[in-house]
This record gives C-alpha cells, structure tokens and sequence, in this order.
C-alpha cells in the first residue's frame, strides 16, 4: 500500500458497540497488510481505549466516539475522539505486574497494554474535546 488512506467510524460510546468498532479496525488493519497478530494488537489497543472512554469520559452516559484511521506505507494510526471529561495519564500508576492478582490495584492496566503494543500513544485535551492517537509501524 503506497500511498495514504483514511477510514472514519462514528458509534455512540456504548459498550456493546465496541464489537462493531473491532470489526471496523481488524477490516482496516487486514486491507492495510497487517498480520493476524497485528490485527488483534490494534484491536486490543482500540478496545482499551474505547472501554476507557466510555468508563471513564462519558461514565455511562451519552456521548460519541469517532475514530479516524489514518494508513499510511510505512504505519498505522489510530486517533480516538470524544467530549467526554479529560483525564490527566501521567496520573494513571502503572500497574505492579508482580503482584499477586487478588493484590493488584484496579486501573492501568488498559494503558499499559496500549503503551506496550502500539510505538506512539498520545493525548491531546482542548475545546474539541480529547484526542488518542496511537501509531504502529509496519514491520520493515
């Protein structure tokens, strides 16, 4: 794929649309030559931020979530915007994964799994709302 293709989805932030939006991202990352695990990373990634957004941003009450997919030759990018309330991710611990389960402190973990599978995650907060976008470079 050489040159630069954009996909759009907009769904209200519910959770049972976060089905719909692994579809719409593992359809993109297949078209774009992502592999099967690359496929289901991108996805996991979405679905953390999704289930964030709607946890966190809207709390279970109305909104949208607009996700504007970006293929580019040489990545992917995957932006994640809502209206909901911002939140600051330098407060968000990172999770102690050597903890026993029933020891570990709840949240982060959505975070920390984006962070370690995609090599850009970004946050942006302004009148327009807040903005995820997360990059992934294709394998050389």
């Amino acid at each position: 794929m050489e040159e630069t293709s954009l996909y759009e989805l907009t769904v209200p932030a519910r959770f049972e649309n976060l089905a719909l939006i692994g579809d719409f991202i593992s359809g993109v990352a297949r078209r774009a030559g992502f592999d099967e695990k690359g496929v289901f990373n991108l996805q996991l990634a979405c679905d953390e931020a999704c289930t964030n957004v709607i946890e966190h941003a809207y709390a279970g009450g109305p909104g949208q979530i607009r996700i504007a997919v970006t293929v580019y030759p040489d990545r992917i990018q995957i932006q994640v915007h809502d209206t909901g309330r911002p939140f600051d991710p330098r407060a968000v611990r990172a999770p102690d994964l050597e903890a026993p389960l029933e020891r570990r402190e709840t949240g982060g973990l959505g975070l920390h799994f984006m962070r370690s599978i995609m090599d850009e995650v970004r946050f942006e907060f302004d009148q327009d709302g807040n903005r995820l976008t997360m990059v992934k470079r294709r394998a050389p």
